[in-house]
């Protein structure tokens, strides 16, 4: 066994793989970014390097400078977590030509499973099912086209070297084929360098479950199967082990045909099968199909170690310094149920925006595992994914798991940015989700009421107002006492969008109340607040910014009536970016009449592109970015004409 690793990564992965590490005895090396140098990851390990620019292409993709610091820091093995340079064949033989030992699969192994394309075909002759398609060479689009009609609407767009939904679209109908073509390999070539697609057969009812297995170059084994049919944009949500109505005739079928896949091109380490099943009519042992293998440890890992008691990055650890597999399959078995939900910093209701921001608050319940690479004082950088946290629940049953989950999700506290909490909680307290009718397609089904936001209640609004007020805490023996002052104090505030004033009466030690727009809310005293008899929620103030942990977070800006209507009108007519990027495209020119919804520039960043549309109709005046710019949150990249010029 090796007594030093790096880890050749970041954020939450890095510290997950530190703490397995650290409780055997190793010593962890982490390599960190510009942006990186106070990050978690950081202060936990037992050394760190610094590897270059906040930039992937300048740090965690720089395979050279990784080497070089495992080299000066005296590790003998490199773990690569996942994504970055986990499953570069080019970067894993680097390694071993340097003296050091990758912790994963072979450079040969990862080649055959990288291209999905030739991925299904080595598939086929292991005797592995997989999805009708064409998965060879030739790009032309209009030979494409033609086998997407041979194979049958609807089909699916797919980068062969992709992963994560980038460079993936599902195309309904002949005529829209062309456009989905060139924007799937746009994307392709932007996320992966190859613009290649192939064409699949889109299942109507589809889920995604996936197996997990394990192998020491020479054996394999599965450790059963993931549900992670919860997803939007073919990104996952929530997961879950075991998948909710699998069968043990076809759980059989599924782990037999993953060890096959493992064991055909003999795979070393933690790696995941990735199948498409037909969910229409129950699962069936001949309803499932061949996706691609990620051959390396996956994101939805913890739901895996929940049901199994299994270590799955100490199995990586042994499994690369030369040791067999531990267990024989028939060793292994299931235990309870697991599910794991992806707490990240997006806006939600602009269509999940990812976001940045300094957590100024980051807390997690104690019932719950949460694998996190920040902490409160963090900042959600935009040059990396912005996951905060994955929060993982286990019970005996699926319903009780999922009630733990639910639970979790509401006593989960963050300020300082937006997330998705709300979002998982309605996920998590879903009929159908929770009756297990679960396929790829419930969150675009039900997206409206999923994201619908509530009215927020009057009492949580009085809370804010006495946060607001320096009135929240233990009430002292004169509070309520004024003299030449009146009784009721105004306070402004904005939960809506709008500046809205409220008045407040403190009657006297532990007594007050709060008139939010003519309902009048009384609050009380009792060993801690009670507004209208329900107990106060924890809250935290920073700056002009309060957030009442109730209702899975909800922010209040406290304004100054002063400088309420300084930006009136600011920005009318101007495009700006909604967070940090690159101009990937600029698609309007001065003078160009322009439609609502019309795509003016694509900007990418947190490793997408977003399309930034004209919000009216009108003429371009002028368009102050080029291509290749990189922009901050809030910059103008696009004004149009106002009434006034458009009239002259």
């Amino acid at each position: 066994m090796f007594d030093t690793i790096l880890i050749a990564n970041r954020g939450e992965i890095a510290c997950r793989v530190m703490k397995t590490a650290q409780v055997m005895g190793l010593r962890c090396v982490a390599v960190y970014s510009d942006a990186d140098a106070g990050a978690m990851h950081v202060a936990m390990a037992d050394a760190a390097v610094h590897i270059g620019g906040p930039a992937p292409a300048d740090s965690y993709l720089r395979g050279d400078a990784i080497i070089a610091a495992a080299l000066a820091s005296g590790a003998q093995a490199i773990h690569p977590g996942y994504g970055f340079l986990s499953e570069n064949p080019e970067f894993v033989e680097a390694v071993e030509a340097a003296g050091l030992t990758f912790i994963g699969p072979s450079a040969s192994a990862i080649r055959k499973m990288g291209l999905k394309d030739a991925a299904k075909a080595l598939m086929e002759k292991a005797g592995v099912p997989v999805v009708p398609g064409y998965h060879g060479e030739r790009q032309e689009p209009d030979f494409l086209a033609g086998e997407a009609d041979q194979i049958g609407y609807p089909v699916l767009i797919k980068a062969v070297a992709g992963g994560g939904g980038k460079g993936m679209r599902l195309v309904e109908r002949p005529e829209d084929f062309a456009e989905a073509l060139k924007s799937a390999q746009s994307e392709a070539r932007t996320a992966f360098g190859n613009p290649a697609v192939l064409i699949e057969k889109y299942v109507t009812k589809p889920r995604h479950i996936e197996v997990q297995v394990f192998g020491d170059g020479t054996r394999a084994v599965h450790l059963f199967e993931r549900d992670c049919s919860l997803q939007r944009r073919h990104q996952k949500v929530i997961e879950e082990a075991p998948a909710p109505g699998m069968t043990e005739e076809m759980r059989q079928a599924m782990g037999a045909a993953a060890v096959r896949a493992a064991e055909a091109i003999g795979y070393s380490g933690a790696g995941t099968i990735e199948f498409i099943v037909d969910g229409s009519d129950g699962l069936r042992p001949d309803g499932f199909w061949f996706m691609e293998m990620n051959t390396r440890l996956q994101v939805e890992h913890p739901v895996t170690e929940a049901i199994t008691g299994v270590d799955l990055v100490e199995w990586q650890l042994r499994v690369a310094a030369g040791e067999p597999l531990p267990v024989r399959q028939e060793d292994l078995s299931i235990t309870g149920h697991a599910f794991e939900a992806r707490l990240y910093a997006e806006d939600v209701p602009k269509g999940f925006l990812p976001a940045t921001g300094r957590l100024t608050h980051l807390a997690f319940p104690e019932s719950a595992r949460a694998d996190t690479g920040v902490r409160a004082g963090d900042e959600i950088s935009p040059w990396y994914d912005p996951m905060i946290s994955k929060v993982i629940t286990h019970g005996p049953t699926r319903a009780i798991a999922l009630k733990r989950l639910a639970r979790a999700l509401e006593e989960t506290q963050v300020a300082g940015t937006v997330t998705n909490l709300a979002f998982l909680g309605a996920l998590a307290r879903h009929e159908g989700f929770a009756a297990g009718d679960v396929d790829t397609g419930l969150i675009a089904r039900d997206i409206d009421a999923l994201t619908d936001t509530p009215e927020v209640p009057a009492p949580v609004i009085a809370q804010a107002a006495l946060v607001a007020l320096g009135l929240d805490g233990k009430p002292a023996w004169d509070q309520g006492f004024h003299l030449w002052a009146p009784a009721w104090r105004t306070v402004t505030l904005d939960w809506t969008g709008e500046a809205r004033d409220l008045r407040v009466m403190v009657r006297g030690p532990g007594s007050a109340l709060v008139d939010v727009d003519g309902l009048v809310v009384e609050a009380l005293w009792q060993d801690g607040w009670q507004l209208d008899g329900t107990a106060a929620a924890p809250a935290a103030r920073s700056g002009d910014t309060i957030t009442i942990f109730a209702h899975h977070g909800i922010s209040i800006r406290v304004i100054d009536p002063l400088a309420r209507d300084a930006a009136a009108g600011a920005g009318a007519g101007v495009i700006e970016a909604p967070m940090p990027g690159l101009v990937r495209a600029v698609l309007a020119k001065p003078g160009q009449q322009v439609t609502a919804g019309d795509r003016l520039a694509v900007l990418e960043a947190m490793k997408m592109e977003h399309a930034l549309t004209a919000a009216r109709d009108g003429v371009v005046a002028e368009v102050l970015v080029t291509e290749g710019q990189q922009v901050e949150a809030g910059a103008p990249l696009i004004r149009l004409e106002d009434e006034a010029e458009a009239a002259a």
